[in-house]
């Protein structure tokens, strides 16, 4: 239902965006941006808190921050002001705005910068934040009816993958135009597999793990995540190329 609800409210943004209705999304962006010229609006002078930690999903954000230029500071997490206690949330100074769930992030960060994207552009990164926090996501990390992760999807063939795959065999990126804020939300996804689940061979996806590592070598996702965990997954990443038996042994990939 949470997953159902972040989709909703993502497409909601999007719609206002793109149509000119002014949403409650929309409004947020206008009071945030109301203080910051259009050429400084990537820069906002207040600060933005993220309050998170090394081992949730809030480096992720972090790393979509750091892309698009946006200046973040750690927040104490007994000072946290999510309703419900969790993390990550992030509290943008500027405006008074506390947005919570890390693809809500990610889409908030994303919309109150000036990146100059077209509506085209804009529509298709803010289906691709969805997509991973409403389809990816469930693949990626199956749960017990708890939420509890107990495995990953990816150890067994999946149609959606292999869409994915063949999307990006023709591409570097999922959006025309470059690496985007669309591939911080699904590549985060993607490398916690292998992060978590030492040992996984996605090779039957070529294309993805190309991508796959393409992403983790960038310097803003080794900021974000540490240097150890960069190293390891580019590492891995390459031994998963077909008919590399040496390396697959090397880094445990069976």
């Amino acid at each position: 239902m949470a997953r159902l609800t972040l989709t909703f409210c993502i497409c909601a943004a999007l719609f206002a965006h793109v149509s000119g209705f002014a949403t409650g999304f929309v409004d947020i962006r206008s009071t945030c941006s109301s203080s910051a010229t259009s050429a400084t609006r990537t820069k906002l002078a207040m600060t933005k808190t993220l309050y998170g930690s090394q081992g949730s999903r809030s480096p992720l954000c972090n790393w979509g921050a750091s892309e698009l230029g946006v200046p973040i500071k750690m927040g104490d997490l007994l000072m946290n002001p999510h309703p419900f206690g969790q993390i990550p949330c992030l509290v943008d100074e500027d405006c008074g705005a506390t947005v919570f769930e890390s693809g809500a992030i990610l889409t908030y960060l994303y919309t109150i910068t000036d990146t100059g994207d077209d509506k085209k552009r804009m529509a298709s990164i803010l289906s691709w934040i969805a997509w991973a926090n409403a389809s990816l996501d469930p693949i990626c990390f199956l749960e017990t009816p708890e939420g509890k992760v107990y495995d990953t999807g990816l150890k067994k063939p999946s149609k959606r993958i292999d869409t994915l795959d063949a999307i990006l065999s023709g591409q570097e990126f999922l959006v025309d135009g470059g690496f985007s804020t669309a591939d911080v939300a699904v590549a985060s996804y993607l490398l916690y597999v292998p992060q978590f689940f030492r040992g996984i061979d996605l090779s039957r996806w070529p294309n993805l793990v190309r991508y796959m590592k393409d992403c983790a070598s960038r310097e803003a996702y080794g900021q974000a995540f540490g240097s150890q965990v960069q190293n390891y997954l580019v590492q891995s990443l390459d031994a998963m190329k077909p008919g590399d038996d040496s390396k697959k042994k090397r880094f445990g990939v069976f």
